[in-house]
């Protein structure tokens, strides 16, 4: 009795190997589709597909991109399929059963699928459906290339070629599969490797040259961060003459344009690289706790994504800088457009970074003409936090500690199961040495000016100071375009109090017609103080409205070196531009 017991225990003891539900993807380029094949295990009776995507804070719902949902017995019997929401549906199986379904693949984005002559890029969040609350499930996806298709690429284990595995949803949505036959480029961090993946080259991108930059942008961020948390990573490069990236474990999907041979432009790509590809230390395993995991079916709120975004937008154009990819003008250029668009942002008044975090779903990604006067971007003003934030913790120091000591010790303490925001905050005036609370209180969940005096001071920087106008214009503050239509209207300017509208057409100033893309012009004829009337039409009818022009914001937002700046200035400007290694010197 006692050894068929300890018999019972033992077996009870090992692990128990995991269903596999197994995935089979062909292609269809010339119409855009993807043909999927699910073999799932018996009691899976309700399958899901996501409603959105991890690192894309909005509802997407891929559903509408599926038709033709079908299933069929281990005899090939069809089974009764019944949609019950909009992204489940019932199958009437007692059994193991195969699901087929087919998915249109034509959004040029790199949060959805896409399907042409090519190449395909597949979005596991968007393509996958798996059984509703079961598991856990391992996952296979054998890939049917079209002929003229070498090969494919993804981050997940390749089991032979153009098979994948995963052993959870989440990493199966969290790694996108690209396939066609594009140009790749390989090199090796830290015993590690690394594969930049270009299509659509079209003998213009410079392939070998973009790989030693990002080569470069790799071992600047090893410098931030002191490991590298992944066996490979690869960066799908799609030059498909649109923009973006979007973050996963260990890749990223980045879309671009072909002419980037200037170098604002190449810089431009890189600050894009060096900006998700930090996102594999920040958010993908530091992360908010709320972001993991995850519920594929509704929106999930935190509060941190100013952590998440803001201080990774801090660190993108930072970090080419300390590549040697660009040099200190380059910065101050990128840091001066980013303190513009928060102060020109009439938002920061109304909403709290942590607001603009949490709101993320309905706001930065849902703008409409308001947006600008009701909300912030938690990229743009989390980003100038982090700088701050950077400040503080080097004078409390004395310059022994950085925002870089900061996330590497987060990154041990919390990279496992995620961190709340007080702990953050807490973590923070630990590294600093001093009480934080009022910093965050006024800068994350209040609306209080940024000052950036102090970082002025600490660095040796200063606004450029205004020019003089000997004839100045008057403003009236409205953002037009070249057809005189009226896009936004922020508050508090001439434009706002006169009731001005976006979707207005501006047809003149009192008894004259603008001509197309005329109004700065005509403006400069009138001096601020002045009064004047505004022909609109607006839905068909025409509307006169008087209004008194004012000066232009006088404020200018310029970084640039300040001539005042003595050697221990300067030298600390130096060592936040250079690698993090050398800034703790």
């Amino acid at each position: 009795m006692r050894i068929l017991l300890g018999v019972v225990l033992l077996l009870m003891s090992l692990p128990v190997s995991a269903e596999t539900i197994h995935y089979t993807v062909s292609f269809s380029p010339s119409t855009h589709y993807l043909e999927v094949e699910a073999d799932l295990p018996a009691d899976s009776p309700i399958v899901t597909l996501p409603v959105w995507t991890p690192g894309s804070y909005k509802v997407r719902d891929y559903s509408g991109q599926l038709e033709e949902v079908e299933a069929f017995d281990q005899a090939g019997t069809p089974l009764q399929v019944k949609k019950v929401r909009k992204n489940r549906w019932q199958v009437a199986s007692d059994g193991a059963y195969r699901l087929k379904y087919r998915i249109y693949a034509h959004e040029p984005s790199v949060r959805n699928n896409w399907v042409d002559q090519e190449y395909a890029l597949i979005v596991g969040a968007a393509t996958f459906m798996t059984p509703f609350e079961r598991g856990p499930f391992d996952y296979r996806v054998d890939l049917e290339l079209p002929g003229e298709w070498q090969a494919s690429y993804s981050g997940l284990e390749e089991i032979a070629p153009n098979t994948f595995k995963a052993t959870s949803y989440d990493e199966l949505v969290d790694c996108p599969i690209l396939a066609g036959n594009p140009d790749v480029y390989s090199f090796t961090v830290a015993g590690k490797p690394h594969y930049l993946i270009n299509v659509g080259e079209a003998g213009v991108w410079d392939g070998a040259g973009s790989a030693r930059d990002v080569k470069k942008v790799v071992e600047a961020e090893l410098a931030v961060w002191g490991q590298l948390p992944y066996d490979k990573y690869l960066f799908f490069n799609i030059i498909n003459e649109t923009h973006g990236g979007l973050e996963h474990k260990n890749s990223t999907v980045l879309m671009t344009t072909l002419w980037k041979r200037q170098t604002e432009q190449h810089q431009a790509w890189l600050s894009l690289v060096a900006h998700e590809y930090f996102h594999a230390w920040n958010v993908k395993r530091l992360r908010p706790a709320e972001l993991g995991p995850f519920d594929y079916e509704n929106e999930v709120y935190t509060r941190g994504l100013w952590v998440a975004e803001g201080i990774t937008s801090y660190y993108d154009d930072l970090l080419v800088v300390r590549a040697g990819l660009a040099n200190e003008g380059d910065y101050l250029k990128a840091l001066s457009k980013s303190i513009e668009r928060l102060q020109t942002t009439p938002g920061r008044k109304v909403r709290s970074l942590s607001e603009a975090s949490y709101d993320a779903w309905i706001k930065l990604y849902q703008p409409d003409e308001n947006t600008n006067n009701t909300s912030i971007s938690y990229y743009t003003k989390g980003a100038l936090v982090s700088w701050l934030l950077d400040v503080e913790i080097r004078q409390a120091t004395g310059g022994k500690k950085t925002l870089d000591d900061l996330l590497r010790l987060a990154y041990q303490r919390f990279s496992k199961n995620g961190f709340e925001q007080e702990a953050f905050r807490k973590l923070a005036s630990e590294v600093a040495g001093k009480d934080l609370t009022d910093f965050f209180r006024g800068y994350v969940d209040d609306t209080d000016e940024l000052d950036y005096g102090p970082a002025l001071t600490y660095f040796g920087l200063r606004f450029k100071p205004p020019e003089n106008e000997a004839n100045p214009a008057g403003w009236l503050g409205a953002k037009v375009d070249a057809d005189n239509l009226v896009n936004e209207v922020p508050r508090d300017t001439p434009a706002y109090r006169a009731g001005l509208q976006p979707g207005d057409e501006l047809l003149g100033i009192d008894q004259f017609r603008l001509p197309p893309d005329g109004l700065s012009e005509r403006l400069k004829q009138y001096p601020p103080s002045t009064q004047v009337e505004l022909l609109v039409a607006r839905r068909g009818r025409l509307f006169r409205l008087p209004t008194r022009l004012e000066a232009s914001p006088s404020q200018t937002w310029t970084l640039e070196p300040d001539p005042a700046a003595d050697a221990s200035q300067t030298a600390r400007r130096n060592q936040w531009l250079s690698s993090s290694r050398t800034a703790n010197k």
